[in-house]
């Protein structure tokens, strides 16, 4: 009888919220609707909006404004709702509106939180999205860079959604299917907002393998852009390549470019050794910052050559090696041999996609901390950095400082940087990249 009776007040609750006043959308239009409008739509069978009340730590979090909601923290909901259904999350107490969402089907977080009030998805609705975020980087507009991340997901307000621009080409990644149904007006907003002529869809891999009809991973959705070609941009004054369509992530790490830029202010007189190292971006800047030497460090042969295409687009004449092979090997290599320099750069790629895998993350830091430390000349720098984002900034910068100790020589952390002006940061789970300086005495 029970359970009867709470069915009974749901299905109450459901009719009251699709009957009533309350604002809601039509997630194939776009447009702003009441409650007794929706229930026509849905008699036609166009519904996809869906009322949803939380359980109380699911509100909680919503309401100080975390963007997620995770499966569990769904209490009620109306509906069958699919990936990209407008989900209307009301308060539990008294059914005013507490947030909008998207609803993702295929994801254990659920729901991805879009306003605290009503709106319209429309192409407006976007342009005031991409506006506001394109403001924040205007700081980094004024210098001699036209490469920059526009839209970095929940942080920007634009969940599972990075936007990268690369001069007059803009790439589009997207890390969950939400986005699908309203990717019209999307593209003609990243058009005008992000003031480029090509646009190219990228999908994390769960994404592509559910892509709807007409959208793959590397597509040219407009533009003068040849799918598979490199293209060149500009950082802080320095040329770099990347191919969009076909690269790593979005082509390049645009996230590391205020600590490139702080290497190459290091790097003068120095020998510098650039571990995992990639496309050479921090090579590159050391070089151009009066490097005597500069030794480029990764596992791919393919990245290897981008790097020395990166060097000869700045005609950087210096020394240059590239070593290829795996870092932790040629690192005791250099060991072995007594090789020593003046700057070394260790930036390794993820090493926890998982909170299992934190433990064996940081065993792999301290690895490397200690090894690149008895690579650093007296006098020397080693800069270490970690884009895990399941390690925090506290464990990292603890596990390092702790490697660094054991090897008996003395070192000071001198400098922590976290994310560039592009990469703003608004809740905890956002946050992945920190790096270190540390200087030796």
């Amino acid at each position: 009888p029970a359970m009867a009776r709470r069915e009974e007040r749901h299905r109450w609750w459901c009719s009251e919220v699709l009957n009533s006043d309350y604002i809601a959308m039509d997630s194939r239009t776009g447009i702003a609707m009441s409650g007794s409008a929706v229930l026509q739509k849905k008699r036609k069978g166009h519904l996809k909006t869906t009322a949803i009340k939380l359980k109380p730590a699911a509100e909680k979090a919503v309401k100080q404004g975390h963007p997620w909601v995770f499966e569990g923290g769904i209490a009620k909901l109306s509906g069958d709702p699919q990936t990209g259904s407008v989900t209307i999350m009301f308060d539990r107490k008294d059914n005013k509106l507490l947030a909008v969402g998207l609803y993702d089907a295929d994801s254990p977080i659920r729901i991805k939180v879009l306003d605290r009030g009503s709106l319209k998805i429309s192409r407006d609705w976007f342009e005031k999205k991409l506006s506001a975020a394109r403001k924040l980087r205007e700081p980094l507009l004024l210098s001699d860079t036209n490469s920059y991340r526009l839209v970095n997901g929940e942080n920007d307000g634009l969940p599972s959604l990075i936007a990268d621009v690369y001069g007059s080409v803009l790439v589009l990644k997207l890390y969950s299917g939400i986005w699908f149904p309203y990717m019209e007006p999307l593209l003609e907003a990243l058009k005008q907002v992000g003031g480029v002529t090509s646009l190219v869809l990228r999908l994390g891999r769960s994404v592509a393998a559910l892509a709807p009809k007409g959208y793959r991973d590397g597509q040219v959705l407009c533009g003068a852009y040849l799918e598979g070609s490199n293209i060149v941009f500009r950082e802080h004054g320095l040329k770099f390549m990347a191919n969009p369509s076909r690269g790593h992530k979005t082509g390049y790490f645009l996230d590391h470019r205020h600590n490139r830029k702080r290497v190459g202010e290091l790097a003068k007189n120095r020998s510098v050794l650039d571990v995992f190292s990639y496309a050479g971006g921090f090579s590159v800047h050391a070089m151009a910052g009066a490097a005597l030497e500069v030794t480029s460090v990764d596992i791919s042969q393919q990245a290897m050559q981008l790097a020395k295409k990166n060097m000869a687009l700045n005609d950087l004449q210096g020394a240059h090696k590239v070593k290829v092979g795996d870092a932790f090997e040629l690192l005791w290599e250099m060991l072995r041999q007594g090789t020593s320099f003046d700057l070394v750069i260790i930036d390794p790629p993820s090493f926890a996609k998982a909170q299992a895998e934190v433990p064996g993350a940081l065993n792999s830091y301290r690895r490397l901390a200690k090894l690149g430390a008895k690579l650093v000349a007296s006098d020397g720098i080693l800069v270490l950095a970690s884009c895990s984002s399941r390690v925090s900034a506290e464990q990292f910068f603890a596990t390092c400082q702790e490697a660094l100790d054991e090897t008996g020589i003395r070192y000071r952390l001198k400098e922590k940087t976290y994310h560039d002006v592009d990469h703003p940061i608004s809740f905890a789970e956002g946050a992945y990249l920190k790096c270190g300086y540390y200087f030796r005495s």
